[in-house]
């Protein structure tokens, strides 16, 4: 991936805004919600072709603009254009091999993360490249896939539970920050459910899946652990910035989000920890059998070593 990313910007200007991944959704697909502390409304929902199309933002509300597919670039310049995003945001939108950060501009601020999602059926851990832009009365999120991490979060908004309505759009940006990182905590989850049926394998003998697996899962929370640190230093500078668009009151959910992520690295260390303990589990398995084994190989000898030397001998 990297060398395709690569080439596709090779030779171009920063600040080009340029879509580096594979586009996995036909047309962008655009939720807008406007809303004040007595009433939410959905102003546009659906997929845009044109970037004219594009809903105007609220002078007296707050406006959360939900972008889903990343490959649309006249759309992302149009968005540029008309809210005085930098463009090196824009930039790193398109670009999903970025590694998660957070960056303060004037125009606002703007925080990249990875989500990540497990698929049972395959047993794989999905990643999807997230991006949060926001100031006052306005935020901006952008999707990689179809589909939607952010429905919980619009689903309060538009019943007005919790004090998304009452806050300001820094709070919604927390809210949105929090329901990603509780996808950390389920696919963490489903993670533990199969390292505990690890230790059933070894016990039954399947000495060769054990190891398979072990090193599976060891690999995967290495690249979970990866994308997990950057997003904690991301969301540390955003506790220790002194914005002007963060209100005071949103700190102390920013440092509560910013123990969650410590919380989710820490189990992430305690799951590595218990797969190591597996695998030396696996090696006294291992080891037990084969000590059977020359046990009995040595019993065997006992008795027929003997036996052939007195045949030879007569």
């Amino acid at each position: 991936m990297k060398p395709r990313r690569h080439k596709k910007k090779a030779g171009l200007p920063p600040g080009t805004v340029v879509f580096t991944g594979d586009q996995k959704i036909e047309q962008c697909i655009l939720t807008a919600i406007v809303y004040n502390e007595s009433e939410a409304k959905e102003i546009y929902k659906g997929s845009i072709q044109k970037a004219d199309n594009f809903p105007k933002q609220s002078n007296d509300q707050k406006t959360w603009y939900d972008i889903r597919g990343l490959h649309f670039i006249t759309l992302l310049e149009y968005i540029s254009q008309q809210y005085g995003i930098h463009s090196l945001v824009m930039e790193d939108i398109a670009d999903i091999h970025q590694r998660p950060k957070y960056e303060a501009y004037d125009a606002g601020i703007f925080v990249l993360l990875k989500a990540i999602h497990f698929d049972i059926e395959k047993e794989e851990i999905l990643t999807e490249q997230v991006s949060l832009f926001f100031k006052e009365n306005l935020v901006f999120s952008f999707q990689e896939n179809e589909a939607d991490l952010m429905e919980k979060v619009r689903e309060r908004v538009m019943a007005g539970r919790g004090r998304v309505r009452i806050k300001g759009a820094d709070y919604l940006v927390y809210a949105l920050l929090d329901e990603i990182l509780r996808q950390y905590y389920l696919v963490l989850d489903e993670i533990q459910d199969r390292i505990e049926k690890l230790e059933t394998t070894i016990f039954q003998g399947d000495f060769k899946a054990a190891k398979t697996h072990i090193h599976l899962w060891k690999n995967r929370l290495l690249f979970i652990r990866k994308n997990l640190i950057p997003l904690r230093e991301a969301i540390s500078r955003l506790v220790k910035s002194e914005h002007e668009y963060i209100q005071d009151g949103t700190y102390v959910y920013l440092r509560d989000l910013y123990n969650e992520s410590v919380q989710i690295t820490d189990a992430v260390d305690t799951l590595r920890d218990l797969l190591t303990g597996l695998q030396d589990l696996h090696l006294s398995e291992v080891s037990f059998q084969m000590n059977k084994v020359m046990q009995v190989l040595t019993i065997i000898t006992t008795i027929f070593v003997p036996l052939s030397f007195l045949a030879g001998l007569y």
